[in-house]
């Protein structure tokens, strides 16, 4: 039995406003995880997951992304197409929430492959497998998914200019807070196109969300965790007024302002997903995640960021 693991990935910074060449942050969040499990087994080449259970060249067409990832990485190790190996895969990403599951399932595959067959897995080699499953369930992916879902550092980033690790050590926890809700991401770009379009005026707020974006960059390198909140916040504002945010969205943030949060904002796509807050310490932290739940939120869970 050989495993293979990888990361989910949060939003920092940057959401919606990366789409026009404005710069973003994203971190590989550890607080979730999907595990790939290979063992020699049965007579062909099997998969079990939360979506689907057997044989791997009869998978819907909708997984097709994660076929990719299995038979790609056979391909580059040099393995039969159909060995009599059975893959189990298991996750703690919610799915449809923004925080990269897609990436991260081809990132546990492709591990757990490489280990089970002895092969070396190179980080280009990793890249390749996982960008082109990105490519297969997103058509055009940054490589954002892939970086953070993959790696230990957060990344900074802007559209078709090289990814940049930051080196973080900031005093500070993360809370993040599901609102069971599924995100609508590619609803939500449609609008916000639709709205710079009309209004002149959301091209300022793209360009102000650049802004804090750059800064937020400056706060994580600084240890400077309660100017990141109030940027964090004024973030949130600014997508609010782009209409990415929800009723939903916006009374968890409520919430975790209102209980001592440094700052907090929608993470990912918006129209429902996920919400971050920034808090001192990890008493606070584990005290805003009660609250959270109390408050109906689905999952909370807490990072902290001076890893």
């Amino acid at each position: 039995m050989i495993q293979g693991k990888s990361t989910g990935k949060i939003i920092l910074m940057g959401e919606h406003a990366v789409v026009y060449g404005q710069p973003a942050i994203a971190m590989p969040f550890s607080a979730i995880e999907i595990v790939s499990t290979v063992t020699e087994a049965g007579q062909a080449l099997t998969v079990s997951c939360d979506f689907y259970s057997g044989l791997v060249h009869e998978m819907p067409k909708v997984w097709e992304s994660l076929k990719h990832a299995i038979r790609f990485s056979l391909y580059r190790i040099g393995a039969p197409t159909d060995p009599a190996i059975h893959i189990e895969i298991t996750s703690t990403i919610p799915a449809e929430r923004g925080m990269g599951s897609s990436a991260a399932v081809a990132v546990a595959v492709a591990r757990s492959l490489f280990a089970f067959y002895d092969k070396e897995l190179t980080n280009e080699e990793l890249w390749d497998i996982v960008q082109s499953s990105e490519k297969i369930a997103h058509g055009n992916p940054s490589g954002v998914d892939a970086a953070t879902t993959s790696g230990t550092s957060p990344v900074f980033f802007v559209k078709n200019q090289p990814i940049e690790p930051i080196n973080v050590h900031l005093d500070a926890y993360l809370v993040v807070a599901d609102t069971g809700k599924t995100g609508h991401t590619l609803e939500a770009i449609e609008d916000v196109a639709l709205l710079l379009a009309e209004n002149a005026v959301a091209q300022e707020w793209i360009e102000a969300l650049g802004a804090l974006t750059q800064e937020a960059k400056r706060c994580l390198l600084e240890n400077r965790p309660e100017d990141l909140g109030a940027i964090m916040s004024q973030a949130h504002t600014y997508l609010q007024h782009l209409g990415v945010s929800d009723p939903l969205l916006d009374g968890f943030i409520s919430i975790a302002q209102e209980n001592g949060a440094l700052g907090a904002k929608l993470t990912g796509g918006g129209r429902g997903g996920c919400m971050i807050a920034l808090v001192k310490d990890q008493l606070q932290a584990r005290d805003l995640a009660d609250i959270l739940m109390e408050a109906s939120a689905k999952q909370t869970w807490i990072q902290f960021l001076g890893e």
